[in-house]
């Protein structure tokens, strides 16, 4: 077998990434995605793209925020391997799947041969997640009309809020960053994440009862691929009440009000209440996806 060359594209030959056959779908699933092309990487053999991996990240990052976009020819699992492990981004690899992967014969092979060559690539699996998407023809679920939403401009208070919420929390990525940095560190990252979507700061929203007790937190937002569930947090002393779903309820319906022709949202598969709150919205499962760590 000829050497491999491994290099990144640019504007002139990123044609060259789409050579490969998307056996998942992986291309219409990102099709609202913009991928730069100096943060796409392929390896050639023989001037052949065997392996391919697309960075993404926002219009204004300097580096890339995960890698979403990971696939091979039949044969080349070793290739991709060493395309990940040569990268010189750090970054979480995003495995996209269609929903029900595991089902689906074809599905399955290529699901696991990415899996085996991230891990080849020294990865490592943090969570599997549902991703859901939003449209009109889905039908806008009955607002339960428990709770009142109110703006608050002060960040101070909205960081409390997500103190409390990540106190006790289902998230692996929020647990993961507790674990590493603290429960304030991790409410930090969840405001940063806020105000590195390109929505409106005051789209965010407390949600209090009818008394004025406080709820938790719900925030619609845009991410650079579109209208998305930002964020539902209630906080501990509210749990069991279904308040999740109410802020769901809102989010979809604050989006759909200002023109989202969809909404992207997602969940860990393990946090089941919340998934089932997304079923019981009308959200349906379009993608599931495998969160990696680099190693």
């Amino acid at each position: 077998m000829t050497d491999l060359v491994i290099r990144a594209l640019s504007e002139s030959d990123a044609h060259l990434f789409d050579t490969l056959p998307d056996p998942l779908g992986v291309g219409r699933a990102l099709a609202n995605a913009t991928h730069r092309p100096d943060w796409k990487r392929v390896a050639l053999r023989d001037g052949k793209v065997v392996a391919r991996a697309a960075w993404w990240g926002g219009p204004d990052d300097q580096t890339p925020v995960n890698v979403n976009w990971f696939d091979f020819a039949e044969g080349e699992e070793e290739a991709g391997a060493e395309l990940l492990r040569t990268s010189p981004f750090q970054a979480e690899f995003e495995l996209i799947l269609p929903a029900g992967w595991r089902e689906d014969p074809a599905a399955l092979a290529a699901g696991e041969a990415r899996i085996r060559a991230a891990g080849a690539a020294g990865m490592k699996v943090l969570v599997e997640r549902y991703q859901y998407r939003w449209t009109a023809e889905c039908g806008l679920p009955q607002r339960p009309g428990r709770l009142e939403f109110r703006t608050e401009p002060d960040d101070a208070v909205f960081l409390d809020v997500l103190r409390r919420v990540h106190s006790v929390t289902l998230d692996a990525h929020a647990r993961r960053a507790i674990a590493e940095s603290g429960v304030d560190r991790a409410a930090q990252e969840e405001l940063d994440f806020f105000h590195w979507c390109p929505s409106p700061r005051e789209w965010w929203q407390l949600a209090f009862t009818r008394e004025g007790e406080l709820v938790g937190l719900q925030i619609p937002a845009n991410n650079p691929s579109g209208p998305c569930i930002g964020f539902i947090g209630v906080v501990p002393e509210q749990r069991g009440q279904g308040y999740a779903y109410d802020l769901l309820v809102e989010c979809t319906h604050f989006l759909a009000e200002r023109g989202a022709e969809f909404i992207a949202g997602a969940t860990d598969q393990g946090n089941f209440p919340m998934a089932a709150n997304f079923a019981k919205a009308g959200h349906p499962v379009v993608q599931e996806r495998i969160h990696f760590l680099p190693g």
